[in-house]
């Protein structure tokens, strides 16, 4: 409530939080409260905070109305006690908060803890010293700190990278070798295996060939010696 230019009206407090109205939610015996608050409350009981008449969420009902009224409410920036002079209607206040100057910010240098307001983040990033890294001027690809670019040497350092490349090739070629050799292992146990079950089939192929000619020549057989037999 401290930060509205005036006070707002009684009506838009909510009786829960004791604060102004967010999304405010009418119940059918005509209190309002935010929608937060009162979700919370029916959670527990079901009966309305103020008349403890009985309350059916369904028929609840969401005041845009008085919503968009609270939100045209002038507001003082959240930074006023750093020096923000500026007063915008409540629903602005986001919008604003975004691009204050007063804002407190984070500096993006890595290392670096500091809090700085948004209007000052420039000029703290040109003196932190945790900024004050830089890249060799010459091209090898180092980041340097101030410390260091006395003593950089570009020769060293790409030979040190090309080593480190070197290196992880060398560590992946290996992995591809071991990969080609375990295809290689399992395409000749498959073939190993398809060759067997060629010479499976190929042998009852064969099986079932002689069975068909025996079957074939067996009833002229016995014909042939009872004949004899009669002569």
């Amino acid at each position: 409530l401290s930060l509205f230019t005036s006070p707002p009206n009684c009506n838009f407090v909510c009786s829960i939080c004791h604060g102004v109205l967010k999304r405010p939610m009418r119940l059918p015996c005509s209190h309002i409260f935010c929608k937060k608050c009162i979700l919370q409350w029916l959670a527990r009981q079901n009966t309305c905070p103020c008349c403890r008449k009985e309350v059916k969420r369904k028929k609840m009902i969401q005041v845009n109305k008085l919503r968009k009224t609270i939100g045209r409410l002038q507001v003082k920036c959240k930074n006023a006690a750093a020096g923000c002079l500026v007063t915008c209607p409540l629903a602005h206040r986001k919008g604003h908060q975004d691009s204050c100057p007063f804002e407190l910010m984070d500096c993006p240098n890595e290392g670096c803890s500091a809090r700085v307001p948004r209007g000052a983040l420039a000029e703290h990033r040109q003196h932190c010293q945790q900024g004050s890294e830089q890249r060799c001027p010459l091209g090898c690809g180092a980041t340097l700190a101030a410390e260091e670019r006395t003593n950089h040497n570009c020769y060293r350092q790409l030979r040190d990278a090309w080593s480190e490349r070197q290196a992880r090739s060398r560590t992946l070629l290996l992995s591809l070798l071991g990969r080609v050799r375990r295809v290689h292992r399992s395409t000749n146990l498959i073939r190993r295996q398809l060759a067997q079950l060629g010479n499976f089939l190929e042998d009852d192929a064969l099986l079932l060939d002689g069975g068909r000619q025996e079957a074939e020549l067996t009833p002229e057989g016995h014909t042939g010696v009872q004949r004899q037999d009669v002569l």
